[in-house]
């Protein structure tokens, strides 16, 4: 059995026993470690909460910047108390851009780091930093945030934060042992509309939800065959996995209005595909018949559908639908028992205040409840990518760490929203099995306090 097999089971063997035993809670207090544990864990088979210490500046270095990862650079120069201390990238004439924008911005030069793919790891042994931040190809997103962690910094990545399951607790188990945050940068949990529903779920007014509808539908055809990734690296998923690839952007924001991982938590999922027709007719059309893009058999279907179950009974529909032409959606349905929140158009209808059987504008609600957030910080996001809402969480992750104060999003929901990818392949893979979730947290999702309305 695995190390995070005997966490999430509670098996002990006989010389963890024995060492229990000896050790005691003081010993534990005191520092000993069990199952590779710091001082600062509770016994085996608990989960915490990171904190750090608060700070004057944050340091940060980059690895990848393409076009997201360009995107956060921007954000971070125009955020107090940053500074931009490295950047690492495949692409030499990439770094030199940033460093441009740095030092344009009134900072240091910062650092290139340019020799080949792993270049990451000689940044975050060799600089002097709070955070590393990567928004590369999804193969390198665990890699990265180890390494930084391993060298003592803090690491944020850009969606998903993993692809396999191993991969998901190799995440939750090394932030643990370092005592570090590892956090996925879900943009979506901080958009605008969004926002004001979680605010309006926290004030009540839809009394108790019960149930939610999220996906990731964007035609991404042009995306994939088109040669905007280099390497092609985003179009190899397709031709090689079936699931849900892409689960976090809507799941995020409703995973945290249904308190996911604090006071309830994913149990169980049910995933099937349709066929796949989208990008071979796609290809044919834009690239030729005799491209290999058109010929290939891809693995992924057109739409995924997923179902999930909660541990409180309830219920989540997820849709992946990104081959085949279509306006964008995240659908973002949230229902209680006294309304809900459909989104695009964003719409919401309230018992009682609502006419029956008629929808108001979501918009309409944003004098009344638009987030506090949205409020204070939203004038400083003008002009960021998607909306603001970029900024907003960048903005989000640098205050948290400078105030020495738990992240919004954290290791276990970076871990939880992105291991859907590899249960939905498990069960498409098997006639729609049900498959469980692993439990991240070890048990601490039943104390956790939900997630509150951060105004700053």
């Amino acid at each position: 059995m695995s190390e995070h097999e005997q966490k999430k089971s509670g098996a002990f063997n006989r010389r963890d026993f024995i060492q229990l035993g000896a050790a005691g809670l003081g010993a534990v207090a005191a520092g000993t470690a069990l199952f590779g544990c710091s001082s600062k864990r509770t016994l085996p088979g608990q989960a915490r909460i990171m904190t750090n210490e608060p700070m004057d500046k944050v340091r940060v270095g980059f690895v990848g910047v393409g076009m997201q990862g360009a995107g956060h650079v921007r954000n971070f120069i125009n955020i107090d108390n940053v500074e931009v201390k490295a950047i690492c990238d495949i692409i030499p004439e990439k770094v030199e851009r940033m460093q441009k924008w740095v030092t344009d911005a009134g900072q240091p030069k910062p650092t290139a780091y340019t020799r080949g793919e792993q270049d990451f790891e000689r940044m975050c042994a060799e600089e002097d930093l709070d955070l590393v931040f990567t928004a590369t190809p999804w193969k390198w997103h665990v890699p990265i945030c180890v390494s930084a962690m391993k060298n003592g910094k803090h690491a944020a990545t850009e969606v998903p934060a993993s692809v396999t399951l191993d991969e998901s607790w190799e995440l939750v188990e090394t932030a643990e042992k370092y005592n570090k945050h590892c956090v996925m940068m879900e943009n979506c949990c901080y958009d605008r509309i969004e926002m004001m529903v979680f605010n309006m779920i926290r004030k009540g007014v839809f009394g108790e939800v019960l149930h939610g509808e999220c996906g990731y539908m964007h035609d991404l055809r042009n995306y994939k065959v088109g040669g905007l990734y280099e390497g092609d690296w985003r179009i190899k998923h397709s031709i090689n996995r079936n699931g849900n690839l892409y689960p976090t952007h809507g799941l995020g924001p409703v995973a945290q209005a249904m308190d996911v991982n604090r006071g309830d938590q994913f149990d169980y999922l049910v995933s099937m595909s349709g066929p796949t027709r989208g990008l071979n007719a796609f290809a044919k059309e834009k690239l030729g018949a005799d491209h290999e893009y058109a010929k290939v058999k891809y693995a992924l279907g057109d739409i995924n559908i997923t179902m999930i179950k909660t541990k409180l009974g309830k219920t989540i529909y997820l849709v992946h639908d990104v081959n085949l032409p279509r306006p964008y959606s995240r659908i973002h349905i949230l229902q209680g028992t006294n309304g809900l929140h459909q989104g695009y158009p964003s719409r919401i209808h309230v018992a009682g205040r609502s006419k029956p059987h008629r929808w108001d504008e979501g918009k309409s609600y944003l004098e009344e409840y638009d987030h506090p957030l949205w409020k204070n910080i939203g004038e400083k996001a003008r002009g960021a990518g998607h909306g603001g809402m970029d900024y907003l969480e960048d903005y989000r992750l640098v205050q948290s760490l400078l105030k020495g104060e738990p992240m919004d999003m954290d290791v276990y929901d970076a871990a939880a929203w992105s291991v859907v990818s590899a249960l939905t392949e498990e069960s498409v893979a098997n006639r729609s099995r049900s498959i469980d979730f692993p439990d991240f947290t070890r048990g601490m999702w039943k104390n956790r306090a939900p997630l509150g309305i951060i105004e700053r």
